[in-house]
């Protein structure tokens, strides 16, 4: 694992630690119902449900989660497919990469890497996409808008979907698309694009829940805009986000926290 990696993944670890061992008050009823849960890349498990796919997508939607992240790449012929990395090594134990690639060489490489137009026809409405948009090439901008709003015509913006991106000059590609659907991913620079967000007038600003302040929250929340944080994976951590009034709620454990989610209702219910 290169340094850098290393050194996120123990700081990660660390921040783990510490908040899921502080207690937290037990969330208001209300509170809870608001409670918008997002499995991260579906629900999966690395081996037997891979991330991005439509099994894990129907994990997610079994379990009763409001949304899934899912990530867009192009392949070769322009069409948006659902897959984190630029290439297969990875999660499918190939060297090729995704843009080199005719959707049709894809499906037969690996059938199950979905199409995003697959992803809309069996969850479009049924679960919220938070569709991250990485950072592709361009070399159609307008032809590449037009798929998309071809794939979403269905879905209504806000509504049904957002997008997402780590850079804000991703979400420059997508200005033909309501402001208000546009979410820009600061992870561990909050108050950076915090100011990007909100003088863009987009949808919202999503960090690690380790570094997104109050008063970020609130600054955003006045302006109407959403604030999602990542990646919580305990009942503590969890409920301090919901205290902290947090819209989105991003997670490799979603499912997980939704049945804490569910199991206080009835708590509270009794």
């Amino acid at each position: 694992m290169p340094i850098a990696s290393f050194i996120e993944h123990s700081y990660i670890g660390l921040l783990d630690l510490i908040f899921n061992r502080l207690r937290q008050p037990t969330p208001s009823a209300e509170a809870l119902k608001r409670c918008k849960i997002i499995a991260h890349r579906g629900e999966h498990d690395t081996v037997r449900v891979k991330e991005n796919t439509l099994a894990a997508f129907d994990q997610a939607a079994g379990a009763g989660l409001w949304g899934v992240e899912l990530d867009v790449r192009w392949t070769r012929d322009m069409v948006p497919v659902v897959a984190h990395d630029p290439d297969l090594r990875r999660v499918w134990g190939h060297d090729a990469a995704i843009v080199d690639l005719s959707r049709e060489q894809l499906k037969r490489m690996e059938p199950e890497i979905p199409s995003l137009r697959e992803v809309v026809a069996r969850f479009g409405a049924r679960l919220h996409l938070m569709i991250e948009i990485k950072q592709n090439p361009w070399p159609d901008p307008s032809g590449q808008i037009q798929s998309l709003r071809e794939h979403l015509a269905s879905l209504r913006a806000v509504t049904h979907y957002h997008f997402m991106a780590l850079h804000p000059m991703t979400l420059d590609h997508l200005r033909g698309f309501p402001g208000a659907c546009l979410v820009c991913i600061a992870y561990y620079l909050p108050y950076q694009y915090s100011q990007w967000v909100m003088r863009n007038q987009w949808g919202g600003l999503c960090a690690h829940y380790g570094m997104m302040s109050r008063a970020v929250i609130a600054k955003h929340h006045r302006q109407g805009q959403s604030i999602g944080t990542a990646y919580p994976s305990s009942r503590n951590c969890l409920f301090r986000e919901i205290n902290r009034g947090v819209d989105w709620i991003f997670s490799n454990h979603a499912a997980a926290l939704q049945r804490i989610v569910q199991n206080q209702l009835k708590t509270i219910a009794r």
